[in-house]
């Protein structure tokens, strides 16, 4: 069977200590990847990707450029490893792997890429230490019953909570200030929420608490070149292709405060004809996913896509 192959690109909550150490051990490729990382920020990311410790990777200024390192370095060996017949069709990013996927697109060099992350992550804990917030993960409760909740709480209370991943048909992630994060947890337990699941985040991501850092990053991203995808590239706020430059630095700006609607960007692939998924960096997050969104396509981590058969 000819599968057309699309590539998902992990964020922020994949990483782990340890990660892209195997890769550079299989490929001289991954290992330039992390040692052109550590030249251009100046300092030595690979040994934390490698070597921890944990609190550090976890740090959003680290974890964001620490991340697009090891999901490049994953494409790269993917390219080496498979050849042709692997090469993708489309490509998506979930919030942080956008970046990845516009590097695999050809729309975004490597370097410029990992700067904009860099800041990134520093805009954003900025915008945390301003103005605290958090996230947390809901199971069990669909879009509609979360929605719902949010509003209520808002129009109850004032402050802010809403979604802000829309990640499977079951699951959703809200974000907020922490006072009326902490109210609307309680509201969709009491909803029947299976799990709510406070989430290791300093941070209200893709919500309106991130503005000021959505136009800071804005400013940034005016002076970097971005050309049009070689792939359709399926953006997190419009779950549909993007090839205009300008609209592609539209959408990577607007994600910061808006909702990254992954159920649809990945249903949207599958209406395109993808048939097999390669989740390209570490863990296998986007595969968990996957699986709960569409059982019948082929589900691949960047190891099971490794130990395949070269053009399979």
């Amino acid at each position: 069977m000819d599968h057309i192959v699309a590539l998902q690109f992990p964020g922020q909550g994949s990483q782990h200590v340890g990660m892209g150490q195997d890769l550079c051990d299989r490929s001289p490729a991954a290992a330039a990847v992390f040692n052109r990382a550590d030249e251009i920020l100046g300092f030595p990311l690979s040994r934390l990707c490698f070597d921890g410790p944990a609190e550090a990777l976890g740090d959003t200024r680290n974890t964001q450029p620490a991340v697009l390192t090891t999901n490049v370095a994953a494409l790269r060996v993917l390219e080496e490893r498979l050849g042709q017949p692997w090469r993708p069709a489309l490509v998506a990013g979930h919030s942080l792997g956008e970046f990845s996927a516009l590097v695999a697109a050809g729309a975004l060099e490597f370097e410029p890429a990992l700067r904009l992350v860099h800041q990134r992550g520093q805009l954003m804990h900025q915008a945390g230490q301003q103005d605290p917030g958090g996230m947390a993960a809901v199971i069990g409760l669909d879009a509609a019953q979360v929605e719902s909740v949010c509003a209520h709480v808002r129009a109850s209370g004032g402050g802010y909570v809403g979604v802000s991943c829309y990640n499977s048909p079951r699951q959703v992630v809200v974000s907020g200030d922490e006072e009326t994060l902490r109210i609307g947890m309680q509201a969709l337990k009491a909803e029947g929420a299976r799990r709510v699941i406070r989430l290791a985040v300093s941070i209200a991501a893709h919500s309106p608490l991130m503005a000021e850092a959505a136009a800071a990053f804005a400013r940034l991203l005016e002076r970097i070149a971005i050309r049009s995808p070689e792939m359709p590239f399926v953006a997190n706020v419009t779950a549909c292709p993007l090839v205009d430059s300008d609209q592609i630095r539209e959408a990577l700006t607007q994600q910061l405060c808006r909702p990254i609607r992954w159920t649809e960007s990945v249903r949207w692939m599958i209406h395109r004809g993808a048939t097999r998924f390669v989740e390209a960096g570490p863990g296998d997050v986007l595969t968990g996913l996957l699986r709960r969104i569409d059982r019948g396509v082929e589900r691949l981590t960047t190891a099971q896509a490794i130990a395949q058969e070269p053009g399979s």
